[in-house]
């Protein structure tokens, strides 16, 4: 199934867009996508952490996608 995946940040630099469409295998876990993603850019492993949001909430790596899920790609923050 084909995935819309929106980038903010460094995220941005990363992709080279705001948002990237990409092809997963049904019922896909955030743990896989983020395999998916990590050979595909593999700047994404340098980041100290990103995190990744389903439907405007943080998701954990056992979430299964489903094709209407908005996905978006958090980068680190820092803050002082």
């Amino acid at each position: 199934m084909k995935i819309k995946i929106l980038a903010f940040g460094i995220i941005k630099d990363i992709f080279s867009s705001a948002s990237i469409i990409i092809d997963i295998e049904n019922n896909e876990t955030i743990a896989e996508l983020k395999q998916v993603l990590e050979s595909q850019f593999p700047q994404l492993i340098q980041l100290k952490s990103y995190l990744i949001a389903v439907n405007n909430e943080y998701a954990l790596p056992d979430y299964k996608i489903n094709e209407a899920d908005e996905i978006a790609i958090i980068p680190p923050v820092s803050g002082g």
